[in-house]
């Protein structure tokens, strides 16, 4: 492969040839593939109108060939990139700068840790993502925004961007690790007694309410059911709210192309759905994200936004649950508290140097409440 390599924008992930994506992205990524981005851009969840202007970079050889992409959007707000600026924001404003537009590389509305810089492996790979690196810095001066954000990358990518100048900030999610456990009551046998007990109280309840619970792929969900579905993850959002940017036709497109890569869990009552979590999958990892619920069904939402979820990990040989952001309610259903990342290039050098003070004690903090929240897991100890 030659040295030398150029770039080039794109307005949609749709404009990519599907040969394209599996050349560069990993394989079974739920999110990172010729349909997901695609569809939810179609759908208007991340396009122009809703604050999301695509301009997706992509890293030619000398022959023309695409060797690299780094998905990228111009934003006009902060919802569903999961990198918490507002604060950030409001300091701009309050300074008489301007914060809005900047440029983000992320998966909207997913929390989900994964590669930004998507490059085959190979002796130009490192070469390559360095040019993406330097396109983006490039795109966001000459468009003179505030900065560049890149939203939970892989850990190997974290070095680069630290490298290239991009200040690095840290959250905590909660996630679940296989531990060999083998089934549901096996991980169960390692919690203590107490927790334990809370545990099958909690699931003895909603077998006593008398819903059934299934499991459904994308593939097994008729076309039928998702403004029903639809509904329920509309109406939660509203009580809290929050804007339901899916529509129930976005679900149903993200089903049919990703079959096997989309969960549900379902409660029915008398056949009807009243409450769903749905996940999507990869070889590895289930990724929780939306919740929705009619009524008021005791611990149902601890059922089916995680214990189904962890029974699903364990007879799948699934390695990893992450059921999104947030929620130190989780500690004690097992799922670790786990530290992430996203970098931030601040394009004016003064606040380049305040974010990054802060960023520095806030990286200490998060540590911290790391290892405190991690105490109050509920596995035994033998010791």
């Amino acid at each position: 492969m030659p040295s030398r390599v150029s770039i080039s924008i794109v307005s949609a992930a749709s404009a990519l040839p599907r040969a394209l994506w599996g050349e560069l992205c990993p394989p079974g990524d739920p999110f990172l593939n010729a349909d997901f981005l695609a569809i939810i851009e179609r759908h208007g969840a991340a396009a122009s109108a809703g604050g999301w202007t695509a301009r997706h970079l992509l890293a030619s050889d000398d022959d023309g060939s695409v060797v690299g992409l780094l998905p990228l959007y111009v934003k006009t707000h902060s919802h569903g990139d999961f990198i918490y600026d507002w604060s950030w924001a409001s300091a701009y404003r309050q300074l008489g700068r301007q914060y809005y537009p900047k440029l983000m590389s992320c998966l909207p509305y997913t929390p989900a840790a994964g590669p930004r810089l998507l490059v085959a492996e190979g002796p130009q790979a490192a070469t390559i993502r360095q040019a993406l690196v330097d396109g983006a810095q490039a795109l966001a001066s000459r468009l003179g925004v505030s900065s560049w954000h890149v939203a939970l990358p892989a850990g190997a990518e974290i070095e680069l961007l630290r490298g290239a100048g991009l200040l690095i900030s840290h959250d905590v999610q909660f996630h679940w690790n296989d531990g060999g456990a083998g089934d549901f009551d096996g991980y169960l046998a390692t919690f203590s007694a107490a927790k334990r007990r809370k545990v099958r109280a909690e699931r003895r309840r909603v077998q006593a309410s008398g819903l059934c619970i299934e499991t459904l792929h994308g593939d097994q969900i008729d076309a039928a059911e998702w403004p029903l579905l639809h509904a329920l993850y509309a109406d939660t959002f509203a009580r809290f709210n929050n804007h339901a940017v899916f529509s129930a036709a976005c679900f149903a497109d993200l089903a049919a192309a990703l079959g096997r890569r989309m969960v549900a869990f379902i409660a029915r009552e008398r056949g009807l759905p009243v409450a769903v979590a749905l996940c999507f999958r990869s070889d590895e990892v289930l990724y929780g994200r939306y919740w929705g619920c009619r009524g008021n069904y005791h611990s149902l939402h601890f059922e089916l936004c995680f214990y189904q979820g962890i029974a699903y990990c364990l007879q799948n040989g699934l390695r990893r649950f992450e059921p999104g952001a947030g929620g130190e309610h989780k500690v004690s259903r097992g799922f670790t508290p786990t530290v992430v990342h996203s970098a931030h290039w601040i394009a004016d050098p003064g606040m380049r140097e305040l974010l990054g003070r802060h960023l520095a004690l806030q990286g200490q903090a998060l540590a911290e409440y790391r290892d405190e929240a991690a105490a109050h897991l509920p596995f035994r100890r033998d010791d």
